[in-house]
């Protein structure tokens, strides 16, 4: 066991030592079927190890040893606001905790600074942040019905006159239909998207972390066929326009970068046309519905993850509750 000493001297060094043994899988508590410990996957290690080392950095941002962090200080980390907003929810706070409650409770201290401050979370607060909404499949096709219209082909002036509403209406239908989060479909790159259509015409998104957020991981999705018709009829159209750059979706005719500001105020538009209530209006909502459906179609926690590039195992079990009653209009 480490001391901590080593801890404070380089405690990213000693946490990566840490969670490669079963010792930190003892601290989870969590087993599998035969009884046997449930041991990080590579993908899981990676996920902890940016947990660890932004928690960490701001330990040595305010001039704290790892050995003398209280519940005060664990608290103002998981407190910190960003122009009013605060920087974690109380689901990613407790995350935070938990993790380092496992540490300090493999190094023996007490009492664990970690525990004292997960019993001040607003558990009410975080129920409110796990509850994901999603959309019935009624609201979903009426979601769909208001999507960004085609311009009536009389009144172009050239034949790419409303280019954005169909780059628009694409990326929302790849949103829904692929599960994507919107850092995912801003960063949508050419090279990802397969062009060969399957039996059933879907085609495969190869989705990587390039120009992503960097909480994306690798994975890959079938685009059932209305998502892949409309996506490449958009691509033949970004083609013929000789649209510069490898964003599927870019932001103008020089190839920039799509902002997430305006993939969402799209999408608020689209929600209002339809009549829902706006505020299960983003990228979320699409996301939540796509993994319920995944979820009534039969797909277990385990392959829910891997089509939605969640790093966590435990995270695709959270979509079990993100099942919500429609809307009462509705």
């Amino acid at each position: 066991m480490h001391t901590l000493t080593s801890w404070d001297t380089d405690p990213v060094r000693s946490f990566k030592e840490f969670i490669a043994t079963t010792a930190f899988a003892e601290t989870g508590r969590r087993q599998r079927a035969d009884g046997t410990l449930r041991v990080l996957s590579a993908e899981s290690m990676k996920i902890y190890l940016f947990m660890f080392n932004n928690v960490t950095s701001w330990f040595q941002e305010q001039g704290i040893a790892f050995s003398k962090v209280s519940q005060a200080d664990l608290k103002r980390f998981i407190d910190r606001t960003v122009k009013g907003k605060r920087v974690l929810n109380s689901k990613i706070a407790y995350r935070y905790l938990r993790l380092l409650e496992r540490c300090y409770e493999h190094l023996g201290v007490t009492p664990n600074p970690a525990q004292l401050a997960i019993l001040g979370i607003d558990r009410a607060h975080m129920t409110k942040d796990d509850a994901g909404r999603t959309l019935s499949e009624d609201q979903l096709q009426r979601f769909f019905a208001a999507l960004p219209a085609e311009a009536p082909r009389r009144r172009r002036n050239t034949p790419f006159d409303g280019w954005k509403r169909r780059r628009d209406r694409a990326m929302q239908v790849v949103i829904a239909l692929a599960g994507l989060r919107v850092s995912e479909a801003v960063g949508l790159l050419v090279t990802e998207v397969g062009r060969q259509a399957a039996i059933d015409g879907s085609i495969l998104l190869s989705i990587t972390p390039d120009e992503k957020h960097d909480t994306s991981h690798e994975h890959e999705i079938a685009l059932p066929r209305e998502g892949a018709d409309e996506l490449l009829a958009w691509l033949q159209e970004r083609e013929t326009m000789a649209i510069p750059g490898q964003f599927v979706f870019p932001a103008n005719l020089t190839g920039a970068r799509m902002t997430r500001k305006t993939v969402y105020m799209q999408m608020r538009a689209t929600f209002e046309r339809a009549g829902m209530d706006l505020s299960r209006s983003g990228g979320r909502t699409l996301r939540n519905t796509f993994a319920r459906r995944q979820l009534d179609d039969g797909a277990s926690p385990d392959e829910l993850k891997d089509v939605l590039g969640l790093a966590l195992e435990r995270s695709a079990a959270d979509y079990k509750l993100t099942r919500v009653k429609p809307d009462p209009e509705s």
